[in-house]
């Protein structure tokens, strides 16, 4: 890997200069790109210089042990080696995932659609929960959340949100969040204190590029229309709000959350990219007959996946057949150590393979 990093470092020089050219500069989109790129180089170059150092460092610890006669000296180097080796351990497959990741998606940003299933107002008001866990996690992780679309309900719940979240490393994170989210709790509205049993689905789109998916003119038909808010009354009495419908597939998508009808076609497209990426994808899987059907699940939106319970103050994943307590505190964004179970589990899974 060592061999690999002057290479990185003529990389990181190179996009270091396009990053002050005035091309990079006068394009927003360019200058995301490039500056997403330069930041993942320099990671790998900068854990590269980190292994580079430690290997001195053992070979340096080698020595002294050849030679050192003392013996409090010598615990104290054969420590320090220990040490040392754990370090290596623990870089090397880091910066192969780096380099070369276990899944490709895995550095995308991605798109989240949440829509309320079973359960009219409650389960509207679970997609809200979710939205509020998803949006106070990437916020935990400096990832920056932008809502796309959205019809709330006038109780404040969500009849469905999509909402794009952009950092490092988040589909990696968010990919095994798909599935059906079901929730069993007394309603606010409930007099006679019965549990009821709502759910909420969530798909975890990944970001597709422009070069990734060709979408021409006339295989879509574009429609605007007024914004509407809660209840379905007009907010804006301009035409911002866009609709595309992929005639060929006849997915449809929507955005009105950004005020300008550019914005919103330009968001509009992102979604219509990553909804017919993902179509292609499970497309093909199912030509080949290889589709992933593991332990953590295809992340269909047919696939239960979590039950919140309120009563017991437990989330369940099934998938994994493991639990957690403090509802509460999971659903203000504390996830990390779902998030880590499920990509342990999926890890585990696939070495066996």
């Amino acid at each position: 890997m060592l061999k690999k990093l002057p290479q990185y470092k003529e990389d990181l020089s190179k996009l270091n200069k396009e990053l002050q050219s005035s091309e990079i500069l006068n394009s927003q989109e360019k200058l995301k790109n490039t500056s997403k790129k330069f930041a993942e180089i320099k990671e790998i170059v900068e854990l590269l210089e980190e292994l580079q150092l430690v290997e001195t460092k053992i070979e340096q610890n080698k020595q002294m042990l050849a030679s050192e006669t003392d013996k409090d000296l010598r615990e104290m180097a054969e420590q320090e080696a220990d040490e040392l080796i754990k370090q290596k351990e623990k870089l090397e497959p880091e910066i192969r995932e780096l380099i070369n990741p276990s899944d490709p998606r895995n550095k995308k940003d991605i798109l989240i659609e949440i829509r309320s299933g079973v359960g009219g107002d409650e389960a509207e008001l679970f997609a809200a929960n979710l939205f509020r866990m998803y949006s106070r996690y990437a916020e935990n992780s400096g990832w920056k959340v932008v809502i796309l679309n959205s019809s709330q309900s006038e109780i404040g719940g969500f009849k469905e949100i999509t909402f794009e979240i952009n950092g490092k490393n988040v589909y990696k994170d968010l990919k095994f969040e798909s599935g059906v989210h079901r929730v069993q709790r007394i309603p606010e509205t409930e007099k006679s204190g019965r549990i009821h049993t709502s759910t909420a689905t969530v798909a975890v789109l990944a970001q597709a590029e422009e070069t990734e998916i060709n979408i021409k003119n006339e295989d879509i038909r574009v429609d605007t229309f007024c914004s509407s808010g809660p209840g379905g009354q007009s907010v804006n009495t301009t035409y911002s709000a866009i609709r595309i419908t992929h005639l060929k597939t006849g997915i449809v998508v929507s955005c009105q959350d950004q005020k300008s009808q550019i914005k919103n076609k330009a968001k509009a497209m992102n979604v219509l990219r990553s909804r017919l990426l993902a179509h292609e994808e499970a497309l093909i899987a199912k030509e080949r007959g290889d589709a992933r059907r593991s332990q953590i699940g295809t992340g269909e939106r047919s696939e239960k996946i979590r039950t919140y319970n309120y009563p017991q103050d437990r989330i369940t994943d099934h998938r994994i057949k493991k639990s957690w307590n403090s509802i509460s505190k999971i659903l203000d964004g504390e996830i990390d150590d779902i998030v880590n179970s499920l990509q342990t589990a999926d890890q585990l899974e696939q070495a066996d393979k």
